[in-house]
């Protein structure tokens, strides 16, 4: 499709408009307009050694003469790896006609890097191949952050303007039918792995558009893996399995960044695979393995302001649904009620999350969301809708550290007067801190022998399983002590 003749007669012809070719004719014409990602002047991670000026002249420069030797229109209907190819061969015609001098290493960066302005997300590439990274935080064109092992480093990325991100920005959201521009500044998206994505624009972003990118792990991490990590202690892991096997419904509460969309993802592995699973997700990012799932997303309004399809909406429409577990990615505003309603009428082991910083006021968040939707029930009748409904409580933290721990779960087992009252299966206590300043600590179990969903765990005959669960964590605590 490409070839040496025809790169050196696009590059050597004069630059008069041609006709549009067809497209049978090569993919190489005379002029094109420029693309909507520009070329990026891309500075390196700190890990990698800082690319010079020259470079980023060079690359600009041969950016600018593939634009006009290729064909956009009918590059786009090759598919992602072949249109890479055909780029990489375009350059290396390019490089060879200009007669430019670059190392072998020098060479194949510049390939690289232009084919991710043309087919990919432009400066964000490296960042987005590596598994170590677990946020992405671009605020604005020359400051780009990332969080790897917990802890916030600036990088050395960087793009050639504000536009330039913009244009990235916009390329994201249009992937699952979403917009950013002035009109409407904020939007919530995702990437095709699943990574959440969040956008603010100019003029609510004052330097700048802001981008977040929450990234997935390519392979997905098991409580297993969560054990290995310190997370969770086996004893605890395995109470959590049982938890997940035998349709409690479960909060999972944790601040931002805690990791309660992974441990989420880990318990619904332990679904059965003959149940009827439907996710409700502002933007989708739950990778659940059973067969059978039904994944819903919620839609903002258009631009006429019409047109928006809230979580409520689909909690609600998924009662209709004959759903037989409901999994709400986060439970934020008046769909708390929905949810709950959804618990209490025959959906067990349904499970949500949230934002809170202990499994106490997880409760009272719940009860405030469901306040702040418009309902006029009274406290008790909220607590004890509240009570009805959830059946464990899963408290997800983030450590000054870095570190990310499982530390309560937590039992709710009814009312006393006006007050839910709780009880904690597993917690986990900081000893202290190591010489390079990890928090040293241990989780314990409480000494509970039988645990409210007893009865649930009996019916789905994991009573002995939990059973022994219980006596190894009880071991395991008297050791310790």
């Amino acid at each position: 499709m490409f070839g040496r003749r025809q790169a050196a007669a696009a590059l050597a012809a004069p630059k008069a408009p041609a006709p549009r070719p067809e497209p049978t004719q090569p993919i190489h014409q005379e002029t094109v307009t420029r693309p909507r990602v520009e070329v990026a002047k891309i500075v390196a991670a700190p890990e990698a050694p800082a690319k010079s000026e020259d470079y980023f002249r060079t690359k600009s420069m041969i950016f600018g003469a593939l634009i006009e030797a290729i064909d956009l229109a009918q590059l786009a209907r090759l598919d992602a790896e072949s249109a890479r190819e055909e780029i990489r061969d375009i350059v290396s015609e390019i490089i060879g006609l200009k007669n430019i001098v670059l190392s072998i290493n020098e060479q194949e960066e510049l390939l690289d890097d232009i084919g991710n302005d043309v087919l990919g997300y432009g400066p964000l590439e490296p960042l987005l191949m590596r598994d170590d990274i677990a946020d992405i935080m671009v605020n604005g064109a020359n400051r780009a952050f990332i969080e790897v092992g917990g802890k916030i480093q600036l990088t050395g990325v960087r793009f050639r303007d504000n536009q330039q991100l913009m244009n990235i920005c916009q390329r994201i959201v249009s992937q699952v039918g979403r917009r950013v521009d002035e009109s409407s500044p904020i939007c919530d998206a995702r990437l095709p792995d699943g990574s959440r994505v969040n956008i603010i624009a100019p003029p609510l972003a004052l330097d700048g558009p802001i981008l977040t990118i929450r990234k997935f792990r390519k392979d997905k991490l098991t409580l297993d893996q969560l054990v290995g990590f310190g997370a969770i202690s086996p004893e605890g892991a395995r109470i959590l399995q049982i938890i997940g096997r035998v349709r409690c419904n479960v909060v999972i509460s944790g601040g931002t960044g805690s990791g309660k969309t992974t441990l989420l993802n880990c318990l619904t592995a332990y679904i059965d695979h003959d149940e009827r699973v439907i996710t409700c997700e502002d933007a989708a990012e739950l990778q659940l393995q059973q067969a059978h799932v039904v994944r819903l997303e919620t839609r903002p309004p258009n631009m006429e302001g019409s047109g928006q399809v809230t979580m409520r909406d689909l909690v609600k429409n998924c009662l209709r649904m004959r759903p037989e577990r409901i999994i709400v990615g986060e439970v934020r505003g008046a769909e708390a009620f929905d949810l709950l309603q959804a618990m209490n009428t025959g959906h067990d082991g349904s499970m949500g999350t949230l934002h809170a910083n202990s499994p106490r006021e997880a409760l009272s968040r719940l009860e405030s969301m469901i306040t702040m939707g418009g309902f006029t029930l009274p406290s008790r009748t909220l607590r004890e809708m509240i009570c009805g409904s959830i059946d464990v409580i899963i408290q997800a933290s983030r450590l000054r550290d870095g570190s990310r721990r499982i530390t309560h779960i937590t039992e709710v087992l009814g009312m006393e007067g006006d007050v839910i009252i709780t009880q904690d299966l597993f917690l986990y206590d900081i000893l202290g801190e190591d010489a390079n300043g990890k928090l040293v600590g241990r989780h314990r179990s409480t000494g509970i022998g039988r645990p409210k969903f007893w009865e649930r765990a009996r019916y789905y005959g994991e009573e002995q399983a939990l059973a022994a669960a219980l006596d190894a964590a009880a071991g395991s605590a008297g050791l310790d002590s």
